[in-house]
């Protein structure tokens, strides 16, 4: 007689070494005993069964050299375009629908912005003292023109004014005296000037990232009042558009890198098990 861990190892080796498999609709199902360990003896090989990996990189160029050296099989890889995050993955063993890979072999690009694109981004809408936009303008000049209205302005003039700025308060009082009433009101403004010329608008012109043109993004001048020191902010003009644009030339970019070797979708891919 046999007791019932014993029987229920005979059963498990006996269905084991049947090497019994379950088609179901497409997929293809194997059935093992409950405690079977799978191993994969890929590591004690002396190669690997298939290629893949996942570069990742800032550089365009190296990007697309990589993306060559890797298109001579068939089927053709797949390349996504995330506009929103400026960059592009290429999955080289995505397969088609009869004959769908792994996907797990790719190569990724990830624009890296430029240092003056960083700094512009930082203050950009951002509250700040008269010290802090002087040497922001200072550290930043060979990027920026200064103009006052339709007039251009000499830079040195320009961060000069921004230095020089002081608040200045004026008081109105209106009286009126009627009959049966009598009205008092006071108005108190507050306003900010400069003993220069102060500038109304920057052009900040730089690559926003490597592979793109240089642009000239338009910075419009406000000043807050309401406390001892005045704040200054650089409100970027059109920004959201001109951002779209970045988008548009980094697909044009792309596309003319790679696009003759690489069909390119714009959006994100994600395989689902």
């Amino acid at each position: 007689m046999f007791d019932k861990d014993a029987l229920q190892t005979i059963t498990a080796n006996a269905i084991a070494a049947a090497n019994l498999t379950i088609a179901t609709g497409g997929h293809k199902l194997a059935v093992l005993p409950k405690d079977v360990t799978l191993h994969n003896l890929e590591p004690f090989q002396l190669g690997r069964d298939r290629f893949r990996g996942a570069l990742r990189t800032h550089s365009l160029t190296d990007f697309a050299s990589y993306v060559e050296r890797h298109t001579t099989n068939e089927p053709k890889p797949a390349g996504f375009v995330d506009q929103d995050a400026m960059s592009a993955t290429v999955i080289f063993n995505l397969g088609t629908d009869a004959q769908p890979g792994h996907g797990d072999d790719t190569a990724t690009l990830t624009l890296k912005p430029t240092a003056a694109y960083v700094a512009l981004q930082a203050i950009a809408g951002k509250a700040m003292s008269q010290q802090a936009l002087a040497e922001f303008l200072e550290d930043w000049m060979p990027h920026l023109m200064a103009g006052a209205g339709e007039d251009a302005l000499p830079m040195p003039a320009a961060i000069n004014a921004v230095r020089r700025m002081k608040i200045t308060a004026t008081s109105t009082r209106d009286s009126e005296v009627g009959d049966l009433s009598a009205r008092r009101s006071a108005m108190d403004e507050i306003e900010a000037r400069s003993l220069e010329t102060m500038p109304t608008t920057f052009i900040f012109t730089t690559r926003p990232y490597e592979p793109l043109e240089a642009a000239a993004i338009t910075l419009r001048v406000s000043v807050i009042t309401g406390r001892d020191e005045p704040l200054l902010k650089l409100r970027w003009v059109g920004e959201d558009a001109q951002r779209e644009g970045f988008a548009d030339e980094f697909k044009q970019v792309l596309d003319k890198a790679v696009g003759g070797l690489v069909p390119l979708t714009i959006g994100t891919y994600q395989q689902c098990k």
